[in-house]
């Protein structure tokens, strides 16, 4: 394959040839390649560079060890991009003339061809080359960085840029600034983070899928796009510059209204009382890891096999209630992990796992949830807790105390009450007269700090702008088919559909459309459901990819967002929902006839 070299000749006849380009060796061996080819400080900074993060990378264990990573890896794109044009410009700086740039297989062959026209390039040969100041572009990196201000000009052509900038500069600073919240954290938390963080993601979320639609349907329609595919760049090269197009300017919305936040939030978090601001420090503004009790899942379904095995050997039901049967029976299994009834208590095992090693000395939090078999007229429960494991650890009990049912409850625990294999033991003591029920979904969790809240924020905005990506490839999908309006339409039904997962998990549940019949006593199955039940499920499965991550609720309850969560995150929404669904637009819009396309009139 033929490559281009850029030609040098010093004036004591030696003559050297760089290739042009990526540089491969110098995204593999960065530093040293750089020092092998006396490329001193650049090799010196990389050094430099590799150390600090090694020493942050310890600091923030565990999540520093990706950080590094992520940075090392940007470095060695730099050396890759940057490196022959370094050699270049040393060369030049030690002396060499430049003497052009020709085609050649190897740096060898290049040479060859200089001798053998005696020293010089003939012009007929010379290749014309941009000398750029930071790395040499190639060919697709310059269509698609061409086909990205496009659309960042068609962005500000029509005003959208500086209206959604607005937007969002009055939903997240002004209007939060006018709500009064009721003075405690909790309330600080509802009105600054949820509400403003909620409003982010429903402005960017419109106006991604209304650009997305609009800079390509429209730019077919008005004949625009013919103009430009007739240019030497591939169809894809025009959708994924749109694509990119869209994403930065999602970037630099994602960052102004994400940076108006925070700062909003550490000045408004000075004006909260002080046992307020406390709370808000240690349960909010801060990232905390969980560990909930082990999952009984699998018990559950073995105890309900096993005991409709029993109940079908005494009393067979049809195949029609089959399904009704068993789900009353694995109700009922499930309630005995559940309740606690009145005068007894139960234990809850809970294991820290690998967060025994640092938590130590650290003060724990619980956040817990039940419900009530009865009504109280109080509207409250008592609570006896014991925390601790007899005969090993230390034991502590909390003093009564009064909750209500149906919300969620936190409290601490005092400091180093788990055993040397990181068990957490809780007891809870129902003195009430009616049973209590604590969900096996979120009845029992246990806190603990795993990091600070700036760079948890970040990781949350990092989700956040995950889905963007994927609207904004749902929006070109639909545009390289379908008309603006069309598209538009199409986008905001699916997207209605996703947001509406709940009917579609509630029917799947049910295993019915039809309902439950009042009058059979049981719930109606039909034709029907035999084939939407299982489209159902799959839908389910594909929209639970990107809904299982909720960086919102996630940020106002003060969780942990981890490396590895936001990575997941890329992986299911960007690469694997977004990337097929690109996929797809990519196809289509590649085989479209945009010659039938006519403006409209």
């Amino acid at each position: 394959m033929q490559r281009t070299f850029e030609v040098f000749k010093h004036p004591l006849g030696d003559s050297k040839a760089v290739k042009r380009g990526f540089s491969w060796p110098g995204f593999f061996f960065t530093w040293i390649w750089a020092f092998l080819n006396r490329l001193w400080l650049a090799g010196i900074a990389f050094v430099v560079l590799s150390s600090i993060l090694s020493l942050l990378s310890w600091q923030l264990s565990p999540t520093g060890a990706l950080l590094n990573l992520s940075a090392g890896l940007i470095l060695a794109i730099v050396f890759g991009l940057k490196g022959n044009s370094w050699k270049s410009e040393k060369m030049q700086r030690c002396g060499y003339q430049y003497l052009g740039a020709i085609k050649a297989k190897t740096a060898a062959e290049a040479l060859a061809k200089i001798v053998q026209f005696g020293g010089a390039i003939p012009d007929e040969l010379k290749v014309r080359v941009a000398r750029a100041r930071f790395f040499s572009m190639p060919s697709i990196g310059q269509g698609l960085l061409a086909i990205t201000w496009l659309t960042w000009k068609a962005a500000f052509r029509f005003r959208l840029f500086l209206v959604i900038a607005v937007l969002l500069l009055g939903a997240v600073v002004g209007l939060p600034l006018l709500i009064k919240d009721d003075g405690t954290a909790r309330g600080f938390t509802q009105i600054l983070l949820t509400y403003t963080l909620s409003t982010i993601t429903a402005l960017l979320g419109l106006s991604t899928l209304w650009l997305a639609c609009g800079t390509l349907a429209r730019d077919i329609e008005d004949c625009q796009m013919q103009m430009v595919a007739v240019k030497p760049i591939a169809r894809w090269q025009i959708w994924l510059g749109k694509w990119l197009g869209i994403m930065s300017l999602n970037a630099a919305l994602l960052a102004l209204s994400g940076a108006s936040v925070y700062a909003l939030l550490q000045w408004r978090a000075t004006r909260l009382p002080a046992d307020q601001q406390k709370i808000l420090r240690e349960e909010v503004l801060v990232a905390r890891g969980s560990a909930k009790p082990d999952n009984q899942d699998q018990r559950i379904e073995i105890e309900t096999d096993r005991l409709l095995r029993e109940r079908l050997q005494k009393n067979p039901v049809s195949p029609s209630d089959l399904l009704d049967v068993r789900r009353q029976i694995r109700e009922q299994v499930k309630a005995e992990y559940q309740i606690v009834p009145p005068g007894t208590y139960r234990p809850w095992q809970i294991n820290l796992g690998l967060a025994k090693r640092y938590l130590r000395d650290q003060t724990l939090y619980m956040r817990i949830k039940f419900n009530a078999a009865q009504n109280n007229p109080s509207g409250t429960f008592d609570a006896l807790w014991q925390f601790g494991v007899p005969h090993k650890t230390e034991l502590a009990r909390g003093g009564p105390m009064s909750l209500a049912p149906d919300t969620f409850h936190e409290f601490a625990i005092p400091a180093n009450l788990f055993d040397e294999n990181g068990v957490l033991t809780i007891t809870f003591i129902n003195p009430n007269d009616t049973a209590l029920l604590f969900p096996l979904e979120d009845g029992m969790e246990v806190l603990y700090r795993e990091g600070g809240f700036a760079l948890n924020f970040a990781r949350g905005l990092g989700i956040i702008f995950c889905w963007m990506a994927l609207l904004a490839s749902l929006g070109l999908a639909s545009a390289s088919l379908l008309s603006f309006p069309v598209a538009a339409f199409f986008s905001l039904g699916v997207l209605t559909m996703a947001l509406s997962s709940g009917t579609l998990a509630n029917a799947v549940s049910e295993g019915t459309l039809m309902g439950y019949n009042s009058e059979a006593g049981k719930t109606g199955h039909s034709v029907i459901d035999v084939a939407a039940i299982p489209v159902f499920r799959a839908v389910l499965r594909v929209i639970n990819l990107a809904r299982e991550f909720s960086p919102i609720d996630s940020l106002s309850t003060g969780r942990s967002i981890t490396w590895g969560q936001l990575g997941l995150a890329s992986s299911q929404i960007v690469l694997l929902l977004g990337g097929a669904i690109a996929l797809i637009g990519i196809i289509i819009f590649t085989r479209r006839e945009l010659a039938t396309a006519q403006g409209t009139q």
